[in-house]
């Protein structure tokens, strides 16, 4: 048995494959998918035995109406339309910079509601990250002033942010 079907789908095969793959990529150009739609309607020809017992012309006329059905299914699948084609493969994605920003601005904000001098010892230690004594060199203040004015800011800056939303 395992032999007659062998012999049967080589025959098949033999006096079909190739007009139905003209046939297809006639259709599609790909041919490629031309290759897998032609083996697709072969199995389903091999499946049927009704079909297979007809004669050879309407076998071929079958053979064509099953490949166009399966360019037209493929076309409109949902895999054919969120799929594009391109000639070299993208870079890697990477992660959208939106929520960044948006905190930036949110804390850029936050700052300008504090005094000069709060702002100022906010932006040279956390910002510019340096100690409280390159600090109290930068803005020529003591290293004592420095630490109470980190201290206040720090405290005024948390507070500006919980007012516009953030919390912790």
């Amino acid at each position: 048995m395992v032999r007659e079907d062998h012999a049967r789908l080589t025959a098949l095969y033999d006096a079909h494959a190739a007009p139905v793959w003209r046939y297809v990529v006639s259709l599609t150009g790909d041919h490629a998918g031309a290759d897998d739609v032609v083996q697709e309607t072969l199995l389903r020809a091999w499946r049927s035995p009704r079909i297979m017992n007809d004669d050879p012309g309407s076998l071929r006329s079958w053979m064509f109406t099953v490949a166009r059905n399966l360019v037209i299914d493929e076309a409109r699948s949902a895999r054919r339309r969120h799929e594009l084609a391109v000639d070299e493969v993208p870079d890697a994605g990477r992660d959208d910079d939106t929520d960044a920003m948006f905190d930036a601005l949110l804390v850029e904000e936050a700052l300008s509601t504090l005094t000069p001098d709060h702002r100022a010892v906010i932006v040279s230690a956390y910002y510019g990250g340096r100690s409280v004594a390159q600090t109290a060199e930068e803005l020529g203040i003591p290293a004592g002033t420095v630490k109470s004015r980190l201290h206040y800011a720090v405290r005024a800056l948390r507070l500006a942010l919980q007012e516009r939303g953030v919390t912790r």
